[in-house]
């Protein structure tokens, strides 16, 4: 699955590696490194009308649009690859309302051998800087829903980060892992045009195990509250 993630990059940054024509964001991206459920997250989404690529944000937690009654809400923070195209929610939302959902990392948890404890992991691309990790996107899809209001009293537009089974590096720590598409596969989730779902469905899968990087950090990272550049930094796995 995928609960956390960082975003550590600039506006700017990321308007030029996605290729962004306008934004739609009320207030400027500032890096964060522990983005959590219910959340306010960057998402790139393509017009309909002419594919022009917009930045824009959304809350993390997936409402559909046929949901009526907060109470009733369950926010789905992920969506399985392997059955999107079975449920009819879900497959309109793929023919329809696909997103990039930019990050340049995603936590995890593994429990400590002989405890209880669990130990957070910061799991990231393979870059050439050793001082910043790459920025890369997870494919997702979004929805707007009429009858929930957000606290500015207009209808909430929330996101999923679509899932798939783990690679090789990911598997001793979780069974799953968030889609992270490359440069093609942004291209093709990205084009409205693109309406097949199993031309869809064909790239959702697991990253190249080779180009995964990966470290224990700070325990501090539980805490949704707690967000700091501290959190993505090494430290020495616990073992008792």
């Amino acid at each position: 699955m995928c609960g956390r993630f960082t975003l550590s990059c600039d506006q700017a940054e990321l308007i030029e590696r996605f290729q962004v024509d306008d934004v739609f964001m009320e207030t400027a991206l500032t890096p964060r490194f522990n983005i959590a459920p219910s959340q306010s997250v960057a998402a790139v989404v393509a017009l309909s009308k002419d594919g022009k690529r917009v930045l824009t944000s959304f809350q993390w937690g997936l409402i559909p649009f046929f949901v009526k009654e907060p109470a009733k809400a369950r926010p789905m923070i992920n969506a399985r690859a392997e059955t999107l195209a079975e449920k009819p929610f879900f497959k309109t939302a793929l023919l329809r309302r696909r997103c990039l959902i930019p990050a340049d990392g995603f936590y995890e948890w593994r429990t400590v051998p002989g405890t209880k404890k669990k130990q957070p992991l910061w799991i990231h691309l393979k870059g050439e800087s050793s001082e910043r990790a790459p920025l890369f996107a997870f494919a997702g899809l979004y929805d707007k829903n009429e009858h929930i209001l957000n606290a500015a009293g207009e209808p909430v537009k929330t996101c999923t980060i679509i899932t798939t089974e783990a690679n090789e590096s990911i598997k001793p720590v979780h069974d799953r892992m968030p889609v992270i598409l490359g440069a093609e596969g942004i291209k093709l989730w990205l084009d409205p045009s693109v309406q097949d779902p199993a031309q869809l469905s064909a790239i959702l899968q697991p990253l190249p195990a080779n180009v995964i990087a990966m470290f224990p950090v700070s325990t501090r990272v539980n805490s949704p509250a707690y967000d700091g550049k501290e959190l993505i930094l090494p430290e020495p796995t616990e073992t008792q």
